[in-house]
């Protein structure tokens, strides 16, 4: 009997460790979502690609800035983006310059306020297949989206399937 129970103590600990170690179904390397956890390193040096506009409830403004894959494959026109393209879309508050305005006379200039969010798309096709190819991030305060704010993503993006889940177009 002393044998048997240590063969099923045994069986049972193999089992837990293959749980722990085995990828989790529909993630194509184990991670536990395909969501961009942490910041890119070095993307508030990266180019210029795009200006945006939100209005409504967002009233934000943002510069959309992609690494040099990314901006490569804008300015070339290059789709499916590549592995390896990272895009950038830093937002902000769409507020009145009162210093601007009170020179014009009239409220008519407007500069980015206080910063809301800053998200990210990176492309790779092996470890974000779930997810089209890209991998999806959105920061605020420095702090990663929580998992159920980030499922949106990928649905609202796989709307623009013909430019590779992309929303901004390259403004020379």
């Amino acid at each position: 009997m002393k044998h048997f129970t240590l063969f099923l103590v045994a069986v049972a600990t193999m089992a837990g460790v293959v749980a722990l170690i085995a990828p989790a179904t529909g993630h194509a390397d184990g991670e536990s979502a395909p969501f961009v956890t942490e910041i890119p390193q070095g993307y508030r040096d990266w180019k210029w690609i795009s200006s945006t506009h939100e209005a409504g409830n967002l009233n934000s403004i943002g510069a959309v800035l992609g690494n040099n894959v990314a901006f490569n494959a804008f300015r070339d026109g290059k789709l499916p983006y590549p592995d390896g393209a990272i895009i950038a879309a830093l937002h902000y508050r769409y507020v009145p310059s009162d210093e601007n305005n009170k020179i014009f006379g009239q409220v008519q200039s407007f500069v980015p306020g206080a910063p809301t969010n800053i998200q990210f798309m990176v492309k790779d096709s092996i470890k974000y297949a779930v997810t089209g190819g890209w991998g999806f991030g959105h920061f605020a305060d420095g702090k990663p989206g929580a998992a159920a704010f980030m499922k949106s993503c990928f649905p609202c993006h796989e709307k623009t399937k013909a430019t590779d889940l992309v929303f901004t177009h390259y403004t020379p």
